[in-house]
Formats: C-alpha cells, structure tokens, sequence
C-alpha cells in the first residue's frame, strides 16, 4: 500500500469503530446505509465500508432523533437541510426551506424535552416512594 492510501485509510474509521463512537450496532449502521441515511464515504478495495468524522457527526444526529420519534424521511429531511445550511453555496430558497424544518425539528425536540422531563420527575417519584416503602419494609422484618 503506498503512503498516500494508508494516510487516507488512517483518517477514516471502520464500521466497529464507528459502533463503538456511536454506541449503535453494525446492524443498525448497516441499515441506514441501506436506506440512504448515512452512506460510508469510502469503501476500501476488498469493499469495507470507511467512514469520515463527519458520517459519524451524521450518525449521531440519527442517534439523537430515533427516540424522539423522527421518522427515516425526516431524519434524511434534516441531514439534507443541515448539509444546505453547511454550505455555502446553496441557493436562498433551498436556505430557507432548510432553516424552516431545522427550526420545526427543533421546536419538536424542545417538546420532547418537556415531555420527558415530565416523565422523569415522575419515574424519580416513584423511585422514591418505593424505596421508602422498601426502606420501611426492612425495618418491620
């Protein structure tokens, strides 16, 4: 392998690496290339799957929406506006458009917070009066 492929492949990480960066499977990593989510940037000649820091940064913004609720489509939807707003060549009205479901995503996701917040204060609750009741139930033994 000459210098210049092997100091490519050194900047790319392999599919287990990008597992363990983004604590999603190799299953998972495989689908949504499938899919057309997160596409390996380069494969290598016996056809493994490389992939830059911005695919995982990509990855990651996926890992962050699934338990949100975001569906594939709309997980693409803000990968693709995100990539417009990066760039800075993309046309006003594709800017636009991309800044309006950027904003409607975020909207969503602060809902989401509040939501689960909400759920959380009460699993805490719980948490708590069961575990005095636990607490108590040792101390009647």
């Amino acid at each position: 392998m000459s210098e210049p492929e092997h100091a490519v492949q050194g900047q790319n990480m392999q599919i287990g690496q990008v597992a363990e960066r983004t604590e999603l499977s190799i299953k998972t990593i495989r689908h949504y290339d499938e899919v057309g989510l997160v596409t390996p940037s380069e494969r290598t000649a016996g056809g493994f799957r490389l992939y830059t820091e911005a695919d995982v940064q990509r990855l990651l913004v996926i890992r962050r929406m699934k338990p949100l609720g975001f569906s594939l489509e709309e997980m693409k939807q803000l990968l693709n506006s995100l990539a417009v707003l990066g760039d800075e060549a993309s046309d006003a009205s594709t800017r636009t458009a991309a800044t309006e479901f950027v904003t409607a995503c975020h909207t969503r996701a602060e809902e989401s917070c509040t939501h689960l917040r909400k759920q959380l204060a009460y699993a805490e609750e719980l948490t708590g009066l069961l575990a005095d009741h636990s607490l108590n139930g040792e101390r009647h033994s």
